[in-house]
């Protein structure tokens, strides 16, 4: 019998792969921990802006390894693109089996309408200052290399972690007004649209809420991240919920047997050319 856990949908996003920040090895546990029925990748997976061959390790090599392998046994993957990984945006629309790509996705969940999108084309800075955007996800790889750096200091020292990012975020008036901003417009945009439930990622924020329109009420949900928060929502006995992966305080080994093993296709297309 099978140890994973049974979902219906997993959605996960802001992974950041080829980031010095991403934790791709604690990933790996969690996807390894699951059996969800739908995956949702909801943008910024891969980071593209900040690719380097110099930098992408084995463990995210096996994040992808692993992806398929889920596809490979029948787990209906979907791919969203988001801004650091806006070059795949071109292939929106694309379909293989179980996979695919797009920049949005609607489903009707037990009766309701969910509405899965990254969320950065409802960001301001985006849309209008592209060059700075860049700019500032440079430097937020390198505010998380230092604080991972101060860490491992405090952790030897017996104290607590802290999240430099996260003091930023709650300390400065204009990041707390952009995240509220960001939630109200999604917000209202979703209730504007008949959509009972609204899912986003970017911003890396988790969180479930009920958020009031008008007369009406939407239900926002956000993934957060892999690069601090490592959370994913998941969908199960009807009700969504925030999972969050602890940050292993020890070195993690994942098993080297999965490096030569291909993806399991369970199910393959035989295509007989006719005889001439």
């Amino acid at each position: 019998m099978s140890d994973k856990r049974p979902l219906d949908i997993a959605v996960i996003s802001d992974v950041h792969l080829g980031i010095y920040g991403c934790h791709a090895k604690e990933l790996i546990q969690y996807l390894d921990s699951i059996d969800p029925r739908i995956l949702i990748l909801n943008g910024d997976i891969i980071d593209i802006w900040q690719f380097s061959k110099r930098y992408f390790p084995k463990a995210h090599t096996k994040v992808i390894r692993k992806i398929l392998k889920m596809i490979g046994k029948g787990t209906e993957v979907y791919y969203l693109t988001g801004n650091h990984d806006e070059a795949l945006r071109k292939y929106a629309g694309f379909e293989l089996s179980n996979f695919s790509i797009d920049n949005k996705l609607v489903l009707e969940v037990d009766g309701k309408r969910h509405w899965f999108f990254h969320g950065d084309v409802y960001d301001v800075t985006m849309k209008n200052s592209k060059w700075l955007a860049k700019l500032g996800g440079k430097g937020y790889d390198l505010l998380i290399i230092i604080n991972r750096l101060v860490n491992n200091i405090l952790e030897k020292m017996g104290r607590e972690k802290m999240s430099f990012s996260k003091k930023v975020k709650q300390g400065v008036k204009t990041a707390v007004k952009f995240i509220s901003d960001f939630e109200q417009t999604v917000a209202e945009i979703a209730v504007d649209k008949g959509f009972d439930v609204v899912c986003c990622g970017h911003i890396h924020q988790p969180l479930i809420k009920e958020m009031q329109v008008g007369d009406k009420s939407v239900t926002y949900l956000n993934s957060g991240d892999w690069v601090e928060s490592l959370t994913s929502l998941e969908y199960t006995n009807q009700q969504w919920t925030l999972y969050q992966h602890p940050v292993s305080k020890t070195k993690i080994v994942l098993p080297e047997e999965d490096d030569d093993t291909l993806p399991d296709w369970d199910a393959a297309r035989i295509i007989t050319f006719p005889g001439s």
